[in-house]
């Protein structure tokens, strides 16, 4: 050896006799490479034991590695989290079938009660409990009881339909929810209804509004299939199985690619938790359903005679989500007055999962509007809005309800009877 030699010791947590242990790494002074002394034997077993952190020998420099814990996005015994807490689950006849029904906390009082229904490919826990489980919405959860809806034959363990059972059309699936209403004694309800369900909730604000005091409608698409949609859902039949099909409703191509994550996680959901013959019959009635035939009321001409949704809205999609061009078509047939169009950035087709704190800041928000929790909190969604917002009240009944009306930053402001004139429905960015 020359006289120039360097000695590099390993790091270790334990004493200085461990080190002497783990040995010597030596290096020449003209060789940029490094090497073992020979001096140094020891397993990888034991280094391991030696210390939590490694010192990573690489050709030209020294790297400390710190081994850290690696934790699923949702964990649960099959991998995901979609676990009930404090709740009642109820089997209840309907005019056209038995629907599953899950009741978390008490009604209260008179206070509307939350009823959730879930999309095509999911049930109530892979759908909502994502978002019902954040942290944020326990102070919600304090003031109102939530009722979670399956659709039939899509609930967890659910057993296949006998054979040539004939499932319920999507009008039939929103007239079985009355009888949920009255059998569990709720007064009224806020509806929040993702993809198929927000179609079914629409459907009963339309055929009993007096039930549904307010509604939050994620991908809604408030259309029937065309001849166009009819004919590539049946080539994509013939060339994908069902849950490349029911992935695709849920997530874009760009999404399907990127969050790889959550991908599989659903994946493996819709594939192994979803009973797949029941989720066929689920996915033909949502393709085979009418049109809502909504209509945008014009103010002081057709308020009271047209058809549309006479309570508040609150459309949300991801800004990536395969639905947003449905939201902004059934966005243009509400009333500007009482609705909200929520475009949610850094999320794609599954809000309510992806970003649960700004869904519930918004919802917050939303029964604020309605007269509801004056007192709550609102930290992440006003730090987060990206629109200035001027407040428009109308009264419904003996509460107040408020809705906003915005425009984007810098852009110039009307004259106030424009502004009267031309109501314009709330959109904001977050």
């Amino acid at each position: 050896r020359t006289s120039r030699h360097y000695r590099y010791r390993w790091l270790c947590s334990s004493a200085s006799s461990h080190r002497e242990r783990a040995g010597l790494v030596s290096r020449r002074a003209e060789a940029p490479s490094l090497r073992l002394d020979t001096r140094c034997s020891f397993s990888a077993r034991s280094l391991l034991l030696l210390s939590p952190t490694l010192l990573v020998v690489r050709m030209d420099e020294l790297q400390d590695v710190q081994l850290t814990e690696i934790k699923p996005l949702l964990t649960d015994k099959n991998g995901r989290n979609f676990q009930d807490f404090d709740c009642q689950e109820h089997d209840i006849e309907t005019p056209h079938g038995v629907l599953h029904v899950t009741l978390r906390g008490t009604p209260k009082g008179n206070r509307p009660v939350i009823l959730t229904y879930h999309d095509i490919g999911l049930n109530h826990k892979s759908c909502f409990n994502t978002l019902f489980n954040f942290e944020d919405m326990q102070e919600i959860t304090q003031h109102f009881a939530v009722v979670h809806v399956d659709a039939p034959g899509q609930q967890e363990n659910a057993p296949p339909f006998p054979s040539g059972y004939q499932y319920p059309t999507m009008d039939e699936l929103a007239e079985m929810l009355p009888s949920v209403i009255t059998q569990l004694k709720i007064n009224s309800v806020i509806g929040i209804g993702v993809g198929a369900g927000a179609y079914i909730l629409s459907r009963l604000a339309l055929n009993q509004p007096d039930l549904v005091e307010g509604l939050v409608l994620i991908n809604v698409d408030p259309c029937a299939k065309g001849w166009m949609d009819w004919a590539a859902s049946k080539l994509s039949g013939w060339t994908s199985n069902l849950v490349d099909i029911v992935m695709g409703h849920h997530f874009s191509t760009d999404e399907l690619g990127e969050n790889q994550e959550i991908i599989q996680t659903y994946r493996l959901h819709i594939a192994q938790d979803i009973n797949q013959d029941n989720l066929a019959l689920f996915w033909n009635s949502y393709n085979s359903r009418q049109d809502l035939e909504i209509e945008r009321p014009i103010p002081g001409i057709n308020e009271d005679t047209v058809n549309t949704l006479k309570c508040p809205v609150l459309l949300i999609v991801g800004d990536t989500s395969p639905a947003v061009e449905a939201v902004v078509e059934c966005n243009s047939r509400l009333n500007p007055t009482k609705t909200t169009l929520l475009k949610m950035a850094d999320c794609g087709g599954l809000p309510q999962v992806v970003q649960p704190g700004k869904l519930a800041e918004a919802f917050k928000y939303f029964v604020q509007g309605m007269g509801y929790m004056p007192t709550a909190s609102m930290t992440r969604l006003a730090r987060s809005r990206t629109h200035s917002a001027s407040s428009i009240s109308s009264v419904d009944g003996v509460r107040s309800r408020t809705h906003t009306s915005s425009q984007p930053e810098g852009a110039a402001a009307g004259p106030g009877h424009d502004n009267q004139a031309r109501p314009q429905t709330m959109e904001v960015s977050c």
